[in-house]
Parts: C-alpha cells; structure tokens; sequence
C-alpha cells in the first residue's frame, strides 16, 4: 500500500484551525457562565461577545508562550555562555594560564559550585606555580654564588706566582663553598623527602634530656670558641618520637643561636613538661629578628639580612627544615625575638612520662 507524505505546512495549518476551534469553544463555554449572572442577549450579541472573548483568549495565550519562549531562549542562551565560559576557562588552564577567573551567574543551572571551583583550581595553581618559580630562582641563586666563587678561585690557584699562604687560603675558600652547596643540597633532599612522605618516621622512646645535653657538648668547639656561656636547665623526661629527626632541630636551633650571638654572649636551654606537653625553650643573647622578618622565618631561603647570612654560610633551609620535622611530631615551634636582645624559640611536644631519679 503506498502511503502519502502530508506537507508540514498543511499539518501547521490543521493544527492552527484546531487551536482556533478550541480558542473560541472555550469562549463559547466562558460566556454561558457568564451569562447565568448576567442573562442572555441576543444572538447577534451573543456571537459578537463569544468572538471577542475567543480574541481576547488567543492574545492572552500567545503573549504568555512569548514571554515564556523568550525567557526560556534567555535562559539557554545563558547556559550556553557560561559553558563556553567554563571550557574556555579549562582550556586556558590546561595550557599552563592560571590567570583565570569566572563571574558567578544567578542561574537555574546551578553553575555557580562548577563556577567557584574552576575559579579556586586556577587559583591554587597559579600560586603553586609562582612558589615553584620562587623556588627554582632561589635554588639557581643560591648555587650560583658558590659555584662562581670556586670557579674564580680555581682559576687563581693556576697563578705560578702565588705563595704556599695564598694557595691555602684559595683553597680553604673553595672548602668552605663545597660544603655550603653539599649542605644545600642534603636539607633540599631531607625536606622533599618530608613533605611527600618517601621515608617514613622512625618512632622511638628516648630521653629528650639526653639528646639535647649530647648536641650542646656536640657543638662545644663553636660556642667556647666565641667565649658563649652555655646555661642549661634540663628536667629528665622522655618521649617518643624519631630520635635522628629531633637531633637535626637542636642541631640547627643551636648552631643558629651560637651563630648569631656575639662573643661573650648567653645561649640558655630549659626543658620542661606538665602532663601531657614537653616544652623545650632555646634562648639567646644574640642580634635579634626584627618583627617584620619573625612570619617569614620558617619560609624556604628567607634570609633576614641575606648578605649576613651568606657571610656565615647559611641558604635558609634550616628553620624550614626545623618546623617540617616538629610539625610531622604533632608539635609546634614559635619564635619570641627583640632587636638587639636576643631570640627564644620555643618548642612544644607531647610528652610520654617523666623519668624519676634512680
């Protein structure tokens, strides 16, 4: 059997002729009731009055699925520009430009979370990316200096003319360059190895009074070498925790305290605890942190006077490494510093038992 395609437009037509039947149907049905209040009028009015109504309804329907298009078609056009916004915005990241950010709509599409976080994902990146080129310009500057200095050094020490004195000192010089770029690199390794977890905490008991007595006789060359008294008050207490890791903070507490305190100077070390912390206190008399420079010491190769501490060796990792290993104990380290008075930095852990005398 063949069967006849129907033109679209016949179809529009039949579907409109039928709308208009409805239209005025209902407008029929409309002025019966409303001629039951009323009364009837003639026919003549009667028909006229019908029509008008069906007019009227037809206005009424077809403003409304206009307003209702239009804000529909506003709506999609809405939904179409922020999803634009948003894949443009992705591409851009995604390229390595996290200098992005999307305006919040007060849609039905409920965009605005996707919105907030693609904004915050740029974000976070973008700073990650300024520390990683922070990082990597202070990494380059601080082997720069070194390196240039063992090279012209080297080069002097091919002079013919030099004396067995001169040769020594150039060479003490490189010595000392060498270490400075072998400590460098031992605290970069030491903290990327903290920070993503590739060795795992060694926790034992030890006594943190011990520890702490055998790094202050460790360092006796340097202190008595500068005339510093050394006053320690260590109650007997022990702890759990990792005993090499903890070693490295005294360590570097107190080669900073030796190295910033001028000769004659007082570095004192109390240990204390109460029933559930081990407070540890490292107080010297030394130069002092200005206020401004104390939120940024345990910044990685902050230096407060960088031309000080490149005289005395130093590449700003320690105190950074310091915190790393306190914070991994669950502890907290703050600094108390005055210009000219001295520097206290005192350390918080948990403690595990007092030791009585034997």
């Amino acid at each position: 059997m063949r069967q006849t395609k129907r033109h679209p437009l016949a179809i529009s037509v039949i579907l409109l002729l039928f709308a208009f039947g409805c239209f005025f149907a209902a407008a029929y049905g409309i002025t019966i009731l409303i001629y039951r209040w009323t009364g009837t009028p003639t026919d003549f009015w009667a028909h006229i009055i019908s029509g008008l109504v069906g007019i009227l309804l037809i206005i009424c329907v077809a403003s409304i699925s206009r307003l209702l298009v239009g804000r529909y078609s506003k709506r999609i056009k809405q939904h179409q520009g922020i999803q634009s916004q948003i894949l443009n915005a992705m591409t851009r990241i995604a390229q390595g430009d996290f200098d992005v950010f999307i305006d919040t709509w007060d849609d039905e599409f409920h965009h605005n979370d996707m919105v907030e976080g693609i904004n915050k994902i740029a974000k976070e990146l973008g700073s990650m990316e300024q520390l990683r080129q922070d990082f990597i310009s202070n990494v380059s500057h601080e082997i720069q200096s070194p390196l240039t200095s063992i090279s012209g050094f080297a080069a002097l020490l091919r002079k013919d003319t030099l004396t067995a004195e001169q040769k020594n000192h150039y060479l003490s010089i490189i010595e000392t360059e060498s270490k400075r770029l072998s400590a460098l690199s031992d605290n970069l390794m030491k903290l990327s190895t903290l920070e993503t977890g590739g060795e795992p905490l060694s926790f034992t008991e030890f006594r943190l009074d011990k520890q702490l007595e055998e790094v202050a006789l460790m360092l006796e060359p340097q202190w008595s070498a500068k005339h510093i008294a050394m006053e320690v008050d260590l109650e007997r207490v022990a702890i759990q925790g990792d005993e090499g890791l903890l070693s490295q903070v005294w360590v570097n507490l107190l080669h900073n305290a030796i190295k910033f305190t001028p000769e004659g100077g007082v570095i004192r070390v109390s240990l204390t605890s109460d029933q559930t912390n081990v407070c540890c206190r490292i107080t010297d008399t030394g130069i002092g942190i200005a206020p401004e420079d104390q939120i940024h010491i345990f910044e990685r190769f902050y230096k407060v006077d960088k031309s000080r501490e490149r005289a005395l060796g130093g590449n700003g990792l320690g105190l950074s490494l310091v915190k790393k290993i306190v914070e991994l104990h669950d502890g907290q380290i703050t600094p108390q510093s005055e210009i000219g008075k001295g520097t206290t930095f005192t350390i918080t852990l948990q403690r595990l038992h007092s030791v009585k005398e034997n």
